[in-house]
Formats: C-alpha cells, structure tokens, sequence
C-alpha cells in the first residue's frame, strides 16, 4: 500500500504571536501539496492562534501532554484539554525532553497511550546520541525506546514514528540517505516482528535532524521514509519546499 507523505513542523519554543501568524499566513497562502498530511507544532501559547487562523486540511500538534487526565499536575496540560481545544497532535519522546528534563521511556510510554486513548494522533520521536551511534548501537536504542510503548500500546494506527539521531538536530549534521534508510528499515522489520506485519506496511516512519530544502527530495526517495519532522525550517518560507519534496 501507499502510505500518506507526512511532513510536521516543530517550531519548539520559538516564535512571536506576529511571526507564528505569518508563518500561519504563508501556509494558507501556499500551493502545498495535497497528498501530503501536514501538522504545525508551535508552543503551547500559540495552539490555539495556529488552530483558528489555519486553513482546513492542516493540523496542529502540541510539543506536549501529560499522562493524567486532569488534577494538580502545575505547568502541565492533557490529552482530553488538547481534544477539547481542537488540537489533533501531540508529540511525545522529543530527544528534549528526554535529555535536558529527563523523561524516561516508560513516561514516554504512559503519555503515548494517554494521548491515544482520548483520540488523539502521536508523533513518537525516537533517536540515538552520537556516542550510540559510534558504538554500533542505533538499532538496539531506538528498538528499545519502540518497545516500551509496545508494551502498553497495541493499536499503532495513529502513531507516526519519528527517527530523529539526537546527533543531527539542530546541528546541521544529517544522516545520509542511505544511514537514514538502513534505520527507517530496520524499524519496519522490528514493528512486523513485534506488532504485525500490517503494522510493519502502513505505520508512517519520519525522518527528522536538520531536515532543509537543500537535502529533503534525496531523503523522500527513500523507501523506508514517508516523510519529515522538520525543526528550524520550519519557521522559514523554505518549510513549504520540503512539504512539497515530493513533487
């Protein structure tokens, strides 16, 4: 089968209320590809300036949940509220947050399925350093990371998985086609051996790490990648050429 292109913009906590809205005019404005599925995902601030504003056909993601439906949880925000609001996405297991506030799988895990549960679609970001990289360790890392939210999440229909080598975000660093390739592969092998070979065909592996104009349309032709989690690009006119890289 064909799976939909998928390309989402992460602008992470960048951006003015007059700067998201002219990224969000730009986006309306543009001739963007229609068989291409496009979330935008600005701080939790402005989800609400991005939902209204947006023409019909994009969507908007949150750069975060929490795994608890409602209570005294300050700072936080849930999966139902995000529903409530219109909201349609929400990342999880951004390298970010994994790093610097020190959110574990199992965390990653109970946010994936909460989000799931209340109807929302999950961008699950997973990714290697590059130390695990240099020792051979990619596959098992981002297996293991995957296993985790297997373990509690069954139906894998509305998760898009997010490869993102911690080494190449923000860097300027990229993997190569063929680097990228060989783990978008090895995680399709891991979701027909460990979910189902359904899974394995129509569950959408992303590429993201310093994805540009300059490097999406080599990295599109890949097989094994249906698509890009695009960071500082996506706060450029130049994020409308990499939805469009596969025109």
């Amino acid at each position: 089968m064909s799976r939909q292109f998928f390309v989402g913009g992460n602008f992470k906590m960048n951006g003015t209320i007059k700067s998201i809205t002219d990224i969000v005019h730009n986006l309306n404005d543009a001739k963007l590809d229609e068989k291409t599925e496009v979330v935008i995902s600005p701080p939790a601030l402005y989800l609400l300036l991005c939902r209204e504003h947006l023409r019909k056909g994009i969507e908007v993601a949150s750069q975060n949940v929490f795994d608890k439906p409602n209570g005294a949880f300050t700072g936080e925000i849930s999966a139902s509220q995000l529903q409530d609001s219109g909201i349609s996405w929400v990342l999880t297991g951004h390298s970010e947050r994994r790093v610097i506030l020190g959110e574990d799988s199992d965390f990653v895990a109970r946010k994936t399925k909460a989000a799931l549960e209340s109807g929302l679609g999950v961008i699950l970001c997973i990714g290697e350093t590059l130390e695990e990289r240099e020792d051979n360790k990619t596959i098992d890392v981002v297996t293991k990371q995957l296993q985790a939210v297997a373990e509690s999440t069954k139906d894998w229909s509305k998760i898009v998985i997010a490869y993102e080598p911690v080494w190449a975000i923000g860097t300027g660093k990229v993997a190569t086609t063929d680097q990228a390739q060989e783990v978008h592969s090895a995680i399709r092998s891991w979701l027909g051996s460990t979910l189902s070979p359904d899974a394995a065909e129509k569950t959408r592996i992303i590429y993201g790490g310093s994805v540009s104009e300059k490097n999406c349309k080599d990295l599109a032709k890949q097989t094994d990648i249906d698509g890009f989690l695009v960071g500082g690009a996506s706060l450029k006119p130049a994020f409308v050429d990499i939805i469009n890289s596969k025109l």
